[in-house]
């Protein structure tokens, strides 16, 4: 009694060490740990324990095959061997015929053997980022399987009767080469939750209209061109990601999915949102950047439990007066639009913590901006602003003002000031009026470098710089500055400073142009 009391014991906190009870009686091992161990070989001690051995943990080593006698462990539940260098999953896998759980993530095996279904018991199956190219029919006679990851893999479809599987509810597919689903999935009446992100998918598969209970679904990265009405018939659908495909439309009958919570929409091709976006009633964050939208529904005030909501970089000119309605709001990101203005109803989003209007054309704010006393956060930065209303400062709880994307600091000091035309105050410093970007500052890193360009700019930088070279004699006046090669005038200019020569100067020595002794 007191030596299974031990073991229960040692169960719980997941690792067992030799359990001697009685003078000369047999080790008990449930479980052992050769994680990160470096090995190249299952350690001959494992099959000491093959009678009472449970779980077997040999993550991250180099072990390019699994032994013979380890298949004689008839009381594993759990083989654990991810990161390894496997090629291959040998057929005595057949003899585990306890086991529960397997893992052979990260490693190079190409296929299941075919009589893996002998492994009956099988619930959990975690065999990502593995060559495997198809799955062998006997991989659906697993009638116990809940749990199979296959992400990162070369599967170009599933068996035909995949949907003997009715116990799954986890199935994660993502990074295949997918395109279609078998028609018998919709037997799959337990399935939670579905990856198919990162696949090759053209158009929503029809069967998963009569998948009931989905609650999770996840159909980025494909080439979508629609969103068809078919997903209203989710019911129980609680997330939904269709971010990164090629949608124009969006079906007015997504608003059958009265469970949803999160909808994501970004980079797709997105013109406009149906009205009926609004009887999403439980919807927590919707995002919708990246997409070609030139207005907002009014219905998106409706959504009154919205708490997370993205429309930056769109073509939005302006917001609907209604999401003043959207009194759960918390973070909001409208950046990279042409809004010209703010509706003042904006004034009543008074949980917003987080607010960036970055890279629009604003050239005022309302007053009302002064009631959203929970914002900590607001990025202005890269519009047109030329002050700041002086209702600005009831916001108390500002850790973070952006009104520049070279700004030092995240909060800088205001002072007020009286418009000059309406006599009101106003609050202003040293970034004000804002000058918005030229075009040719969004360039991305990569294209902002062209050497060609850089080195012709050099040299007419220096044709500046030393045109004055035959004048010298006839310059007397003009200050000089000595350098290595030859010297350097400048015309003295009435309100030039030493700052801005010293500065000069740096810069001339960054590019290399001259050397000052």
């Amino acid at each position: 009694v007191q030596c299974l009391e031990m073991t229960t014991k040692r169960k719980i906190i997941g690792r067992l060490v030799p359990c001697r009870c009685f003078r000369g009686e047999e080790e008990i091992i449930s479980v052992l740990d050769y994680s990160h161990c470096s090995l190249q070989q299952v350690p001959k001690e494992v099959f000491n324990f093959e009678r009472t051995l449970e779980e077997l943990y040999l993550d991250a080593n180099q072990i390019e095959e699994l032994p013979k006698q380890l298949f004689n462990c008839q009381a594993l539940r759990k083989l654990s061997i991810p990161d390894n260098d496997l090629s291959n999953l040998p057929t005595t896998i057949a003899s585990l015929v306890n086991l529960k759980e397997l893992d052979i993530s990260k490693n190079g095996v190409q296929e299941f053997p075919e009589n893996i279904k002998c492994c009956k018991c099988l619930t959990i199956i975690e065999a990502s980022v593995n060559p495997i190219s198809k799955l062998p029919d006997g991989f659906t006679q697993l009638l116990n399987l809940t749990q199979l990851y296959l992400n990162d893999a070369f599967l170009e479809f599933l068996p035909a009767n995949f949907g003997r599987l009715v116990k799954l509810r986890i199935l994660e597919l993502r990074e295949n080469h997918l395109k279609t689903l078998p028609k018998s999935m919709h037997k799959l009446a337990q399935l939670e939750r579905l990856d198919l992100g990162n696949n090759e998918f053209g158009e929503l598969p029809e069967v998963l209209d009569q998948i009931q209970n989905l609650r999770e679904l996840w159909m980025d990265n494909n080439a979508l061109q629609v969103l068809p009405g078919s997903i209203g018939k989710l019911k129980m659908l609680v997330y939904l990601d269709m971010s990164k495909n090629r949608i124009e439309t969006v079906d007015m009958d997504i608003s059958g999915c009265e469970a949803l919570e999160d909808l994501l929409l970004s980079s797709n091709m997105l013109q406009q949102l149906p009205d009926s976006i609004g009887l999403l009633k439980k919807l927590t964050t919707l995002k919708v950047d990246d997409n070609q939208l030139t207005m907002l529904p009014n219905t998106i005030g409706n959504l009154s439990l919205l708490e997370e909501f993205d429309c930056s970089c769109n073509e939005l000119e302006s917001l609907p007066s209604t999401i003043g309605y959207l009194h759960s709001l918390r973070t909001l990101a409208v950046d990279e639009n042409f809004l010209p203005e703010l509706p003042r109803e904006i004034g009543s989003c008074k949980n917003v913590t987080v607010m960036s209007l970055r890279s629009n054309k604003l050239e005022f704010l309302p007053e009302e901006i002064g009631q959203m006393q929970k914002l900590r956060v607001l990025n202005l930065s890269d519009n047109r602003l030329k002050n700041l209303p002086f209702s600005f400062t009831k916001l108390k709880e500002l850790a973070a003002l952006w009104l520049s994307d070279n700004q030092s600091k995240a909060l800088i000091p205001l002072q007020t000031e009286a418009h000059p035309e309406t006599k009101q105050r106003v609050l202003t410093n040293y970034m004000f009026p804002q000058q918005p970007r030229g075009d040719e500052d969004f360039q991305s890193d990569s294209d902002s470098f062209n050497p060609t360009l850089w080195e012709e700019q050099r040299q007419q930088r220096m044709t500046v710089a030393f045109e004055f070279e035959d004048k010298k004699e006839d310059d007397e006046n003009a200050g000089k500055v000595k350098t290595s090669d030859s010297s350097l005038y400048f015309i003295e200019l009435p309100k030039i400073t030493c700052f801005f020569l010293k500065f000069y100067i740096q810069r001339m020595q960054e590019e290399s142009a001259f050397n000052v002794l």
